[in-house]
């Protein structure tokens, strides 16, 4: 029995010895093909986001300084005061498109969109110059308010400051144009006893063209905001606007037929402080 497995482990030795040097070849004959590269999926629209506003405007800073007047009689041009002056705007709603630059910075394109009232009171020692003119040694005193749109067109930058448990707060920047439009502007001249008596004298309300113009406009803005989900976040916070001054309302309905041409009274600008609430979605 013990030659019989002393014969069998002779045999396999020799065997394994025959063939290691074949076994060998073999291994070193095998190609190793390279690694191939993967296939990495490309997010569409990644960074990219739309923004929905509304705004409520608490508080609006504004109004005008004098006004041009016309002369029927004498056909010459004058200068007005104003003795008060305001500017009010209500409400407004905005839309933006953005992109996420990195965790921190985004940037947007955005319009606006607003109403406001552009309210004058005015008084003079000389007789009103509506209709054929007030009695002479009397005084005016003038009263008049015009409608208005006004329309943004913003560039705007944010800096993100860390998200905490899904709240981001958030501080910003914004420059563009304000298209301020006004749809109209209408005076209404009172005849005020002075030496002289009025005596019931009356006249017409005066009815002025709206002016048009494209304004400089910036912005600062602070909030923060809440993630509902990945793609989904809304936030609340304080806008700040500075519209510039620019071209108000023509000149009355009795000075134009009279041949006063050009623009009558103008606004110094205006101040908006917002409070905005906001639904922003990402598109990924």
């Amino acid at each position: 029995m013990m030659k019989s497995i002393l014969s069998r482990s002779v045999v396999a030795a020799l065997f394994l010895s025959a063939s290691g040097p074949a076994l060998t070849a073999d291994l070193d004959n095998i190609v190793y093909a390279p690694e191939l590269p993967r296939t990495v999926p490309v997010e569409v629209g990644n960074g990219w986001y739309l923004r929905g506003d509304v705004s409520y405007n608490f508080s609006t800073d504004g109004g005008g300084t004098s006004y041009r007047t016309y002369n029927t009689g004498t056909t010459t041009y004058g200068t007005q005061n104003y003795t008060t002056s305001t500017m009010e705007t209500d409400w407004g709603v905005g839309a933006a498109v953005g992109y996420q630059l990195t965790d921190w910075l985004r940037a947007e394109a955005g319009l606006d969109y607003y109403t406001g009232t552009f309210s004058n009171t005015s008084s003079s020692g000389a007789p009103c110059l509506s209709g054929a003119g007030g009695p002479v040694n009397t005084g005016c005193s003038t009263t008049g308010s015009g409608d208005f749109d006004a329309y943004g067109l913003m560039a705007n930058g944010y800096i993100d400051l860390g998200t905490y448990v899904g709240f981001t707060p958030y501080v910003g920047a914004g420059a563009g144009m304000t298209l301020v439009s006004y749809d109209g502007y209408a005076s209404q001249d009172t005849c005020v006893d002075g030496v002289a008596v009025c005596a019931g004298a009356t006249f017409p309300a005066q009815s002025h063209s709206g002016e048009s113009d494209w304004r400089f406009t910036y912005s600062l803005m602070a909030g923060m905001a809440y993630s509902f989900s990945r793609n989904l976040k809304a936030d609340i916070g304080y806008r700040y606007i500075n519209v510039a001054g620019g071209d108000a309302y023509g000149f009355g309905t009795t000075a134009a037929a009279g041949g006063a041409t050009g623009v009558q009274g103008t606004d110094n600008g205006f101040d908006v402080h917002q409070i905005r609430a906001s639904l922003r979605y990402s598109l990924w």
